[in-house]
């Protein structure tokens, strides 16, 4: 029987605190507002109890962040596609951030399970002086487990309308592509980091952005596999591939405090499920 869960998050600005509010229907929860860099910044754990999604389920989650809100949203652990007896499977997250406001979207990996048939889609509408960090990983199966994803299809999704759109279809058939030097060179991994911002973002920043992501890289031990660019005056974005998840979430955990210290004078304080 395919399950359809729905989740509903507010963010507003009460009395210089950031409160959070949400409905769900079906297995989807907000767990505690927790609160470690103070009231501005609401931190909360997105959790989906039956802990992945087969054919024809769908987790269809709704985000608004109102003016001169805060909200940081993780995840406890990977979102998995499993096998799908054909059927789709989806996740769909569509969030809108106001003028003033700022959202830090990070969950945890998303790992495509053999034969599953399924996609990943996050929609982030900004207002004009809005701006989100998000990032967007990948797994291909379970390599440590020997547990390839030869079959099936995985779909990305990444939009900022307007401004920026992503898509990448991942067949597990295409070997070619999948161990090609020109596709992923056999990499299990892949891995995107954004930061955006409703209007263009002023050039020394966004400069002062890419230097300091870069030293980042320099001193990783996937800088060969991994690259910066600021294609778009309202998008900067690090990509990275690597054969797991650890060292693709360790870089981009770095870059991520990095760009919270450079862009917005905040202290890397991470969401303390990152921890457990």
């Amino acid at each position: 029987m395919a399950w359809r869960a729905e989740l509903k998050l507010d963010y507003t600005l009460e009395s210089q605190r950031t409160v959070a509010r949400f409905l769900h229907q079906g297995p989807l929860r907000i767990l505690q507002s927790l609160y470690p860099e103070g009231d501005q910044i609401c931190h909360n754990v997105l959790v989906h109890p039956p802990g992945g999604l087969v054919g024809g389920d769908t987790l269809d989650i709704r985000v608004s962040v109102a003016k001169g809100a805060h909200g940081l949203v993780s995840t406890p652990g990977a979102t998995r596609f499993y096998k799908s007896g054909g059927h789709p499977a989806l996740q769909h997250v569509v969030a809108h951030v106001s003028n003033g406001a700022r959202l830090e979207w990070l969950p945890l990996e998303a790992i495509a399970y053999n034969n599953c048939e399924a996609t990943n889609r996050a929609i982030f509408n900004l207002e004009p002086s809005a701006e989100l960090i998000t990032w967007d990983v990948t797994a291909l199966g379970l390599p440590s487990s020997d547990m390839a994803f030869n079959q099936g299809h995985f779909q990305q999704h990444l939009e900022i309308p307007g401004v920026w759109l992503e898509k990448g279809n991942i067949r597990g058939t295409d070997a070619r592509w999948l161990n090609s030097p020109l596709g992923m060179a056999g990499q299990k991994c892949l891995g995107t980091l954004v930061f955006a911002a409703g209007s263009a973002i002023e050039p020394g920043r966004a400069e002062h952005a890419l230097e300091a992501a870069q030293e980042v890289l320099e001193a990783h031990a996937l800088k060969g596999q991994a690259g910066l660019t600021c294609a778009h005056p309202q998008v900067i974005v690090l990509r990275v591939m690597s054969p797991l998840v650890e060292p693709t979430m360790d870089l981009l955990k770095q870059v991520w405090a990095t760009w919270r210290h450079t862009l917005w004078a905040l202290p890397s304080t991470p969401p303390r499920i990152w921890s457990v």
